[in-house]
C-alpha cells in the first residue's frame, strides 16, 4: 500500500495544511500503515484502528501540542504517535530502545501526560485546564476516554469535580462498547441505550416537521424538549455533572467530527462529546473479534495468523485451568476480575460457571471490597488481578480484607517485568507491599506445577493469601492434576553446593540454578515470602559463608529484605547479597534482555556474586544491581 499522504506528515502542523477532501485518503493510509506496522512488531491493534479518524480530527482542529490532548489508558495512541513525528520509530514499537506502547512525556511534547492505567484522563485534563486558567492561557484541553474506562470510579470523581468548575475542558467519550473485555455494568447499559436512541431522534425530527405548521405548539414543545430529553437520552447523566452534553456522532465520519470539534472549540466551560466508533474498524478480522485483536503478537495481515506460540502452557493458563477444577469441586468458589477476563485466563471459567463469575469493570477497589463481603458470608472469592492493578486497591487490601482476616485468594498475574508493555504494567512492587501487611500469606511459584499447588494452598487457608506469578510460559514442568496443600512457610532445597547459598524466589529459581552450576552453590526454592522459612534460612546460614537472595521484585522492602531481617533476628554476621530489580523504572523491551540488563539472568547472578566475594567486609553487603 502506498503512503503518499502519510509520508508527507511529520507533525500535526503539516497535517493542518491538508484540505479536508484529502483527509479520508489519509485515514485510509494511516489505517493500512497501522495494520502493517503492528503485524511486524505486535502490540495493541483493534483499539487503535477505532481511533484513526478521531486522531486526525483532533490534530486537525486543535493547535497541538499547545492545546493539550490526554489519552485514557494509552493503548489507543498509535495513530497519534504516527502523526506526531514517530512514524519511522513505529518499526521499533515496544522494543528495547524503541518507542513505548503508551503515551510518554519524555518521548514527545505531544504526549502531554503519561498513561498506562485506566480512568485517569479526565483528572489529568482537568488539572491542565485549571493550570491554563490560572496562568491566563487561551488553551484548550481534551480528554479522550473509552466507555469501559468510565466504569472506573476515578473517572466519575473527576467528572463530578470538573463539572463544578468553568475551566475550558472537553471530554470525549469514545463509545465502542468495549474496553478490553466486553463492557459490563449498569453504566454501560445506560450508555448503550443511545445506540438504540433512534426513538428520541426520530420523534424529535418527525415531531419538528409536524409542529412547524403550528408555531405556538412548536414553541411549547421546545420548552418541554429538555424534559423529554431527560427521559430518553443518557446525556442527562453528564449534564447533571455540569457538562454540556453533545452527541452522539459517528466517530468515523471526518466531516462530522471536524465540524463538531470546531464548534466546541469556540465554547467555554466543560463540554462532553459522545462519539460512537467500532473497535477494529477497517480490518474485518479485528472487527469480528476485537478481544482477540486487542493485543496481538506478530501476525500475517492477510489472514491474521500469529507467529507460532510456545507449546508450554502459560502461568495464566495454569491459573484458568485450576480455577475451573477448583470450582468444580467447591461450590463456594467465586471468581472476580476487574475487566481482565481474557488477560487473566478466566474465559473458560466464565463459560462453565457464569453464575459464579463476576467482571466488575475497571474498578479494582470495588473488586476487593466486594470479595471481602463474599468472604464474610462464607464464600471463597478468588480475585484474578494483575500486580500493577492491585496497586490501585491497596487501601481495600489492607482495611477491607487483611484487617478483617478474610479468606480471599489473590491470583496475581504479570508479577515482575512484563516486557513490551513497560513500567506502567510491570509488577515490580507486590512482594514489598504485600509482605508488610499483617495476616497475609504470600507465595511465589518457581514452575507451573508449583503455581497450581500454591493456588490450592491459598484456597484452603482461612485468611488472605496471594500467589504471584509472571507473564508468559514457565519452564515446562509436569502439572499434577491432584492438588495438595503445601506446608505453610516451608521452602525446599533443590541443589546442594558449597560455601554459597542462593535463596531464590519464584521466577528466579531457574536463573539461580544456572548460576549455581558454575559456582557449585546451593539453591533453595524459598516458595514463601511470608511467612519465611526461618528454619531453612538458619540452616543455610550455619553451613555457608555467603547467602544470596534473588527476586524479580524491587530490592527495597522485598523478599531479600525479609531474609535480612530474619538474619538480624538470628544475630547473624554472615555476608548477605540482595539481588533484584533496581531502584528505577525498567523500560519496555524483550523480557530476557531486560532481566539481563538488571543482572537477573544466570550470567548476571554469577558476576554479582564474584564482585561481592572480592569485597573484604564482614558486615552485610547490599549489592544493589544497576543496569549498565
Amino acid at each position: 500500500m502506498s503512503y503518499t499522504l502519510l509520508e508527507s506528515i511529520n507533525d500535526p502542523h503539516q497535517l493542518r495544511q491538508l484540505t479536508r477532501k484529502e483527509l479520508p485518503a489519509l485515514a485510509e493510509e494511516l489505517r493500512g500503515f497501522l495494520i502493517e506496522s503492528v503485524s511486524k512488531t505486535g502490540g495493541h491493534l483493534a483499539s487503535n484502528l477505532g481511533t484513526v479518524e478521531l486522531t486526525i480530527a483532533l490534530h486537525y482542529v486543535f493547535n497541538t501540542p499547545e492545546d493539550r490532548l490526554v489519552w485514557d489508558v494509552g493503548h489507543q495512541t498509535y495513530a497519534h504517535k504516527t502523526l506526531t513525528g514517530r512514524r519511522e520509530a513505529m518499526s521499533r514499537l515496544r522494543m528495547l530502545g524503541g518507542i513505548a506502547g503508551f503515551p510518554k512525556r519524555e518521548e514527545s511534547p505531544y504526549d502531554t501526560f503519561g498513561t498506562g492505567h485506566s480512568s485517569t484522563s479526565i483528572s489529568a485534563a482537568f488539572g491542565m485546564a485549571i493550570a491554563a486558567k490560572r496562568q491566563g492561557l487561551d488553551r484548550r484541553v481534551v480528554a479522550v476516554i473509552g466507555d469501559g474506562a468510565l466504569t472506573g470510579g476515578m473517572a466519575l470523581e473527576a467528572l463530578n469535580n470538573a463539572g463544578a468548575n468553568d475551566a475550558n475542558l472537553l471530554v470525549i467519550l469514545n463509545d465502542n462498547e468495549m474496553s478490553i473485555s466486553p463492557n459490563v455494568g449498569a453504566l454501560n447499559h445506560y450508555l448503550a441505550k443511545l445506540l438504540s436512541g433512534r426513538f428520541y431522534n426520530t420523534v424529535r425530527k418527525r415531531g419538528g416537521k409536524v409542529l412547524d405548521v403550528i408555531p405556538p405548539i412548536r414553541e411549547l414543545a421546545k420548552r418541554a424538549e429538555e424534559h423529554m430529553k431527560g427521559m430518553v437520552v443518557p446525556g442527562t447523566l453528564f449534564e447533571e455533572f455540569g457538562f454540556n452534553y453533545l452527541g452522539p456522532i459517528d466517530g468515523h465520519d471526518l466531516d462530522a467530527l471536524i465540524d463538531t470539534l470546531s464548534n466546541i472549540k469556540k465554547l467555554d466551560g466543560p463540554q462532553f462529546l459522545h462519539i460512537v466508533t467500532k473497535k477494529g474498524q477497517g480490518y474485518k478480522l479485528a472487527e469480528d473479534d476485537p478481544c482477540l485483536y486487542h493485543g496481538v503478537a506478530k501476525f500475517n495481515p492477510a489472514d491474521g495468523v500469529a507467529n507460532k506460540a510456545s507449546a508450554k502452557p502459560s502461568y495464566t493458563q495454569v491459573f484458568g485451568d485450576w480455577l475451573c477444577d477448583m470450582a468444580g469441586s467447591d461450590w463456594r468458589l467465586m471468581g472476580i476480575t476487574p475487566a481482565m477476563r481474557e488477560g487473566s485466563g478466566m474465559v473458560k471459567f466464565s463459560e462453565q460457571f457464569p453464575d459464579r463469575y463476576f467482571d466488575v469493570g475497571i474498578a479494582e477497589q470495588h473488586a476487593l471490597t466486594f470479595a471481602a463481603a463474599l468472604a464474610c458470608e462464607g464464600l471463597k472469592p478468588v480475585v484474578a488481578i494483575y500486580s500493577t492493578f492491585l496497586q490501585r486497591a491497596y487501601d481495600q487490601l489492607i482495611h477491607d480484607v487483611a484487617l478483617q482476616n478474610l479468606p480471599v485468594v489473590f491470583a496475581i498475574d504479570r508479577a515482575g517485568l512484563v516486557g513490551a508493555d513497560g513500567p506502567t504494567h510491570a509488577g515490580a512492587f507486590d512482594l514489598s507491599f504485600l509482605r508488610c501487611i499483617p495476616n497475609m500469606t504470600v507465595m511465589a511459584p518457581s514452575d507451573e506445577n508449583e503455581c497450581r499447588q500454591m493456588l490450592y494452598t491459598a484456597f484452603t487457608l482461612n485468611g488472605p493469601a496471594a500467589v504471584r506469578y509472571p507473564r508468559g510460559s514457565g519452564v515446562g514442568a509436569k502439572i499434577e492434576a491432584e492438588m495438595q496443600a503445601l506446608p505453610i512457610g516451608q521452602g525446599r532445597l533443590l541443589r546442594r553446593g558449597e560455601k554459597i547459598a542462593l535463596l531464590a524466589f519464584g521466577s528466579m529459581v531457574q536463573p539461580a540454578w544456572q548460576a549455581a552450576e558454575e559456582l557449585n552453590a546451593t539453591v533453595a526454592d524459598m516458595r514463601f515470602v511470608k511467612p519465611l522459612d526461618e528454619a531453612l534460612i538458619k540452616q543455610l546460614m550455619l553451613s555457608h559463608d555467603l547467602l544470596v537472595t534473588i527476586e524479580e521484585n524491587v530490592i527495597q522492602g522485598g523478599a531479600g529484605s525479609a531474609v535480612a531481617e530474619c538474619l538480624a533476628k538470628l544475630g547473624s554476621t554472615k555476608r548477605l547479597v540482595l539481588l533484584g530489580l533496581p531502584d528505577r523504572f525498567v523500560e519496555h523491551g524483550d523480557p530476557t534482555l531486560l532481566l539481563a540488563s538488571c543482572g537477573l539472568d544466570g550470567v548476571g547472578i554469577v558476576e554479582a556474586i564474584k564482585r561481592s566475594t572480592r569485597v573484604l567486609y564482614s558486615t552485610i553487603d547490599l549489592a544493589y544491581t544497576i543496569a549498565k
